[in-house]
């Protein structure tokens, strides 16, 4: 089998989008909002959206795709990847992988080139699988579990009684976990940590002591604030605090780790397997969140899934989707996966839903992967794409 063509399509959502209410999530945009204008402000939504797709002599098509920057890692495949892959074998993956991986060291490493080559090795992956004609967890080791327990993931900082409605929703759909999102940073001052102490009593009231409460500040606290934060957030017994600084100060994620009992978890925006050993060797996590498609795909996923193991520290993949549960399925280190409940366009964590056919429904907090189905079980929904501006 050879690889005749590598075909890449950026979608950007042109349909209507619910509106955000203010401070939904902190981000790191947060820490400089009094200097910017309403102009360059923005928010952090994504309502783009990259397919990958690898062709094969014998009419197999491998789907892959990336959520970051699409328009630009559109680019690096075209130009930079794509020629690397052509007339050569799929199932040569770790070969390829380490081909584009040290053609793009000069200027990649992290970011978007390792976004690129994530999407290209998730395509290989599920080409890998569809020739097999196994599922890619079954390529991966097979099942270590009957079905993947997922958390509800959502709860933005939205007015309390309708945070308390969307708990209670989640807690009667039968999850056993689920993750809301702080509203204010540092520039809130103690004000702001008030609302995001109330943000988190109004969820553990609602749902109770028996279901697992995590929180997330997405890079938008600095090491002073979450500290303060950590104090006030403590009673309420939190599975974990997710990103609660910028993801380059390794450092202060070991320091904000010693400082409280509160479990810390990060790795959603690492792209490297030695940027994993450097998180580990500080004793910086007790959860790491590595998303496929930005970490090097699924063959560099394997990889820290099996380094984290090895110091007893277990993955929660960010995101869910097909290319995560995959590697979740395979591995007893991965205890829990992320699951984003569908529903209309927001913040444009939700696109994947509207691209692809064959994303798993959760029932009762937990989803499962048909044994039947080769490679990743998707394809692309070419109907509704009629929703998207297309990019050839």
């Amino acid at each position: 089998m050879k690889i005749t063509e590598v075909r890449t399509r950026v979608v950007q959502w042109a349909g209507d989008t619910l509106p955000l209410p203010p401070h939904f999530c902190t981000n790191p945009m947060d820490l400089v909002s009094p200097m910017l204008s309403p102009e360059t402000m923005g928010t952090f939504t994504f309502h783009g959206w990259l397919i990958v797709e690898i062709m094969t002599d014998d009419g197999l098509v491998g789907i892959g795709n990336a959520a970051l920057s699409p328009l630009v890692t559109k680019q690096m495949i075209d130009l930079y990847l794509a020629p690397l892959l052509i007339g050569q074998n799929p199932w040569d993956s770790e070969f390829l992988w380490q081909h584009m991986y040290r053609k793009t060291m000069a200027f990649g490493r992290k970011g978007v080139a390792m976004v690129a080559i994530s999407a290209v090795d998730i395509a290989l992956w599920d080409l890998m699988g569809k020739s097999a004609k196994q599922p890619c967890f079954r390529l991966l080791g097979g099942r270590t579990k009957a079905k993947i327990p997922v958390y509800a993931s959502r709860l933005y900082s939205i007015p309390l009684d309708e945070l308390a409605a969307e708990a209670a929703k989640y807690k009667a759909e039968g999850y056993k976990a689920m993750k809301l999102r702080f509203g204010w940073g540092p520039v809130d001052g103690a004000e702001g940590m008030v609302r995001n102490v109330e943000l988190v009593r109004t969820v553990r009231e609602t749902v109770g002591d028996g279901v697992d409460i995590m929180a997330d500040a997405y890079m938008g606290w600095s090491l002073d604030y979450a500290k303060r934060m950590m104090r006030l957030i403590e009673p309420f017994n939190l599975r974990w605090l997710e990103e609660a600084i910028i993801p380059d100060d390794i450092h202060g994620y070991g320091e904000l780790r010693r400082f409280g009992s509160t479990p810390i978890a990060a790795g959603e925006h690492e792209h490297t397997i030695y940027g994993f050993r450097q998180m580990i060797e500080a004793k910086a996590v007790d959860y790491i969140q590595f998303d496929t498609n930005r970490v090097g795909g699924i063959s560099a996923a394997r990889k820290i899934v099996a380094l984290a193991e090895a110091h007893s520290i277990p993955v929660v993949p960010h995101a869910g989707q097909m290319h995560n549960y995959h590697v979740s399925m395979a591995s007893l280190n991965c205890p829990i996966s992320e699951y984003f409940p569908p529903v209309d366009v927001e913040v444009g964590n939700e696109l994947f839903w509207y691209i692809f056919k064959g994303e798993p429904i959760a029932q009762d907090g937990f989803i499962d992967l048909d044994d039947d189905l080769p490679g990743l079980g998707l394809e692309i929904d070419e109907a509704a794409l009629s929703q998207f501006k297309v990019t050839e």
